[in-house]
């Protein structure tokens, strides 16, 4: 990974061949990032404004989905800190390289995911104690050192809040549209509205919000029962003029899903949550098809 440093002189007033040498590989870093973009037709950046929301199960759902539907899919984990992608897909190992790139580890013929934790030995539990610079470094090399190919999507998962991470993307891949996932209750819709005023200040264009653990049916009564209220996304969706992607009702078995490995969308027949994801990826391909 390459380190912005301070161009200094010497007394003939030439470059030092330190500096020199950082900016010229920082260009060519740039230009590596650049062609590798070129290749991607739409980068999806999941987002959310506080932890808790099931942000990285809906991202890892939503690419297993998109590459159901036969798009050329990858998933890049930029949840340095708290990486959990590659459990929520059953992926384990580290990345293979070839010549000097990685190769994105495969989910699936369609689908293939880059984390950090797969970057670590198997087991390795130790903190990852980055400040802002060297995770900058990590996410520009997921993208510039990594064999992503011809995509017809990218999708994000980043950690939670407004930190270095979401505006590494930003900087870094200028086209990229922002989703962001949220839960009805009012202590998440004031993180949301938070994440929203972001995406206008870094001038991320945002595809939608998506409103996970909303109501669901009692398995028992049929009864609607809303553990986190209801409406509240797509109220603040209608409030702060952003497209409502749709509504992820809660269902125990994500958490199983999740934990076993095995995306929830792939589940064998029709649920409503299966469902719910189905007319997600619909709305999310009407607005950028």
């Amino acid at each position: 990974m390459t380190e912005q440093t301070d161009t200094s002189r010497g007394p003939e007033g030439q470059t030092c061949s330190s500096g020199g040498s950082s900016e010229i590989a920082h260009r060519l870093q740039d230009k590596m990032i650049e062609t590798s973009l070129e290749r991607i037709k739409h980068k999806l950046l999941v987002m959310s404004g506080k932890g808790g929301v099931g942000k990285s199960s809906i991202a890892a759902n939503l690419a297993v989905a998109l590459a159901d539907a036969g798009e050329r899919v990858g998933l890049m984990d930029v949840d340095l800190h708290g990486p959990s992608i590659p459990q929520i897909l059953g992926l384990s190992g580290q990345l293979e390289t070839k010549g000097k790139v990685a190769v994105p580890k495969p989910y699936s013929e369609k689908l293939g995911v880059v984390s950090i934790a797969s970057l670590m030995p198997e087991g390795d539990d130790s903190a990852t104690i980055w400040r802002g610079p060297l995770k900058i470094g990590v996410i520009r090399q997921f993208i510039a050192d990594v064999k992503w190919d011809d995509l017809d999507f990218m999708v994000i998962d980043s950690p939670p809040g407004t930190g270095d991470e979401p505006l590494t993307v930003a900087q870094t891949i200028p086209d990229a549209y922002a989703i962001i996932v949220t839960t009805p209750q009012e202590v998440s819709l004031a993180d949301v509205r938070r994440s929203i005023n972001f995406c206008k200040q870094v001038d991320m264009k945002i595809l939608g919000l998506i409103e996970n653990m909303g109501p669901f049916a009692c398995p028992h009564c049929g009864k609607e029962i809303a553990l986190f209220k209801s409406g509240g996304g797509k109220r603040t969706a209608d409030a702060m003029s952003v497209p409502f992607l749709g509504s992820i009702p809660f269902d125990p078995q994500m958490v199983v899903a999740c934990d076993a490995g095995t995306p929830i969308v792939e589940q064998k027949g029709s649920t409503p949550i299966s469902e719910a994801f189905e007319d997600v990826i619909k709305n999310i391909k009407n607005r950028v098809l």
